[in-house]
């Protein structure tokens, strides 16, 4: 196939699946855009058929939490951005919406442009929520030019990491009220810093040194009393607000009072925390054990049972990977001290595929349901449906044909991810993509990356106001974004 992009494709005889529904539909692309959806649609000449006969025809994924390239604790991700574009390719996955992380006292402004140009080589399409990282007059201004002139429409801050980029409350309440002025949403990682510093200095002092140090000084109840902070605060200011990475009961339950109370609360879960327990921490290995520093760390089984339950239930909206390389030689700089590892596992090729072959199989979710949480709802909380997220006419032709069929070994003898360990190594899955497109263009297909770089594209994210008050915005299922052009 030529990395030149086919002026037209017809992909015939899939189902389609939305997150609303499954039809036996062909899609007509031409271009980079979605110029048909119906049955036995005739196709301009020139144009390539796909045989689509037994596959699902569905958006290409959306990853809403990614970390290319990111400087952090003392080294840098080891992948860039045409790197995890392309591996997220070979998984379905044809958005990233990544994260400008300011350093202290660092303008948003300035940080956001440097990130820009590290995303410039990016294969497939990107977005960018922006860090908080501490409070000043500069960054309430840097705040509404970014969501004026480029497109952010969401705000990061971090409840963690004292001492480098943890938001006091003070520091949370001002942007949440800015980001309310704006229209904006305010992200949270949820973790609550102080309890986290003291415990990982008496964990340490206890002579736990290793990985399984981890988890003990990120108990569930820093998480859980982080995300009932983050909530209430955002409840008083009536701003809304979307958790990151929820791993545990005690965050779930936060986010489903809150839900039921009417609050406009959004929540992601990662796709490795709905499938890996903490036993990982007790492998005599270090480097093995070392691989899965995360933050928030992996739990023990009940929190998965939940999480899921939190999933199926439309409490957790979305799924993510927090993807953030770091090879095991960066890892081993916390050999003597589990507070020095780099916090960070891969994962943004195999999300789709874990999710499909542990969510649909198992029957906990439908193809429908799973269109909403790989896709659809990201889409629809970031404000960029139907331009991605959908099948319909108009839509940007981000399309994966997924064989429910086709089985594969997860090993990072085989990933296409910059990392030189897989978390679900030996995993065994059915169901993967057989071909992605990104805006029409065919990225991955027999197996093998057709990924450009420089291809990917930025994509605009207008903010919300003045329309969070109103109760059509309270149901995002319901919602109807106009399609947004990328500038």
């Amino acid at each position: 196939m030529s990395s030149v992009p086919t002026s037209s494709i017809l992909i015939r005889g899939g189902t389609v699946v939305t997150a609303e529904a499954e039809y036996k539909h062909d899609v007509l692309v031409v271009g980079e855009t979605i110029a048909a959806v119906g049955p036995w649609l005739d196709a301009p000449a020139g144009t390539r058929v796909i045989d689509a006969s037994g596959a699902y025809v569905m958006p290409g994924g959306i990853d809403p939490h990614t970390h290319m390239e990111l400087p952090f604790m003392g080294t840098v991700a080891s992948e860039d951005f045409f790197t995890g574009t392309s591996a997220a390719a070979a998984g379905g996955t044809t958005m990233c919406i990544d994260f400008v992380i300011p350093g202290p006292k660092q303008s948003p402004l300035e940080a956001y442009r440097t990130w820009r140009g590290w995303a410039e080589k990016a294969a497939c399409d990107y977005s960018f929520h922006v860090a908080v990282t501490s409070w000043s007059e500069q960054v309430r201004e840097d705040m509404g030019v970014l969501t004026r002139d480029h497109g952010v429409n969401s705000f990061k801050h971090f409840m963690a990491y004292k001492n480098a980029i943890m938001c006091d409350d003070e520091t949370l309440v001002n942007s949440f009220k800015t980001a309310k002025g704006l229209g904006a949403l305010c992200t949270i990682h949820a973790e609550n810093g102080e309890l986290v510093y003291v415990l990982q200095k008496e964990i340490f002092e206890r002579g736990f040194t290793g990985p399984e140090g981890h988890p003990m000084s990120r108990p569930p109840e820093v998480e859980g009393e982080a995300a009932n902070r983050a909530i209430r605060i955002a409840e008083v200011l009536g701003v809304p607000i979307y958790l990151v990475h929820t791993s545990c009961i005690d965050a779930l339950e936060a986010i489903t009072r809150a839900r039921l109370e009417g609050q406009q609360v959004f929540a992601e879960v990662l796709a490795q925390h709905l499938v890996i327990d903490d036993s990982v921490y007790q492998n005599p290995d270090w480097d093995a054990a070392a691989h899965y520093v995360m933050s928030p760390p992996f739990r023990s089984k009940e929190h998965q049972a939940a999480l899921w339950r939190g999933l199926q239930a439309g409490m957790l909206q979305t799924t993510a990977t927090d993807h953030c390389c770091f090879c095991t030689p960066q890892k081993r700089a916390g050999v003597d001290d589990f507070r020095k590892i780099p916090n960070g596992t891969g994962g943004v090729e195999d999300r789709m595929g874990v999710l499909w072959h542990h969510g649909v199989r198992t029957g906990k979710l439908s193809p429908s349901q799973f269109v909403a949480a790989t896709s659809s709802s990201c889409a629809k909380i970031f404000n960029i449906f139907p331009q991605k997220g959908a099948i319909m006419a108009g839509a940007d032709a981000d399309i994966v044909i997924w064989d429910p069929a086709k089985t594969r070994t997860i090993s990072a003898k085989t990933h296409h991810q910059n990392i030189d360990f897989n978390i679900y190594e030996g995993m065994e899955i059915t169901g993967n993509a057989a071909i992605t497109l990104s805006r029409g263009m065919v990225v991955w297909e027999n197996d093998q990356l057709q990924t450009v770089r420089g291809r990917g594209q930025y994509v605009n994210r207008p903010c919300f106001a003045p329309f969070w008050d109103t109760q059509a915005r309270r149901n995002l299922q319901d919602t109807r974004v106009p399609v947004v052009r990328k500038t």
